[in-house]
């Protein structure tokens, strides 16, 4: 069985930064899609970051060059590096693993359907 476990969230000052971490357990093939995605209170589910197997990797137009995604595949860990952080971020963190997928970069779009493997989520706000 595939869990996730999300941990790093917490409250900020504009401009700060975060580093979120997502333990995955139970994944057991090499090949993947994976990635982040948020949604705040009254809005849509928002793709943030995606990860795939070959190390490629896709962000949401407006997190691009503030946030970085990455996997340790050692620790079977997967980080995201938040700076730089807006009110706008606000919002709860889920990482999500693809569980159907086929061009991975296009699949930010719909990281976090229910048909995917997906943690409990962790708050970030971010405020002054």
């Amino acid at each position: 069985q595939v869990q996730l476990v999300e941990s790093g969230g917490g409250s900020v000052q504009p401009g700060g930064s975060l580093r979120l971490s997502c333990a995955v357990s139970g994944y057991t093939s090499s090949y993947y899609c994976m990635g982040w995605f948020r949604q705040a209170p009254g809005k849509e589910r928002e793709g943030v970051a995606v990860i795939n197997s070959g190390g490629s990797t896709n962000y949401a137009d407006s997190v691009k060059g503030r946030f970085t995604i990455s996997k340790d595949n050692a620790k079977n860990t997967l980080a995201l590096q938040m700076n730089s952080l807006k009110p706008d971020d606000t919002a709860m963190y889920y990482c999500a693993v693809k569980r159907r997928w086929g061009n991975c970069m296009t699949a930010i779009q719909s990281l976090g359907v229910p048909a995917d493997y997906r943690g409990q989520g962790t708050q970030v706000s971010v405020s002054s």
